[in-house]
């Protein structure tokens, strides 16, 4: 019985990756050992990224809310303590577009909870 290959997805699969690999440079763009590993580092590295993009955007909000809470004499523990007795559930990221954007209304959420 003679061998059987199937040459068209393989021949897909490698377009794929190597269509993945697009605006590499060197090898890593167009010979396939080379670029499947690249492509294979890079969406790793993206995986990583989507969750590390998470981290670091709640940890500028909270930066922003807390000197917008300092401004008004409050640290930013005090001021998100205070938040949670008085039942105000605004999320970091908008509290940091208010101090960021909009003082007086910010002041207005700082005063409602001192």
């Amino acid at each position: 019985m003679p061998r059987s290959v199937n040459a068209v997805a393989s021949r897909a699969r490698r377009k794929k990756v190597i269509k993945l690999a697009k605006g590499y440079f060197g090898r890593r763009k167009n010979v396939w050992t080379v670029a499947k590993n690249a492509v294979q580092k890079a969406m790793q590295y993206a995986y990583r990224g989507r969750k590390e993009k998470k981290r670091s955007f709640r940890a500028l909000w909270i930066m922003r809310i807390n000197a917008g809470a300092r401004e008004h004499g409050l640290s930013y523990s005090q001021f998100m303590g205070a938040l949670k007795t008085n039942n105000i559930e605004l999320n970091r990221k908008v509290l940091a577009d208010l101090a960021m954007n909009h003082p007086e209304a910010f002041k207005a959420i700082v005063d409602q909870v001192k």
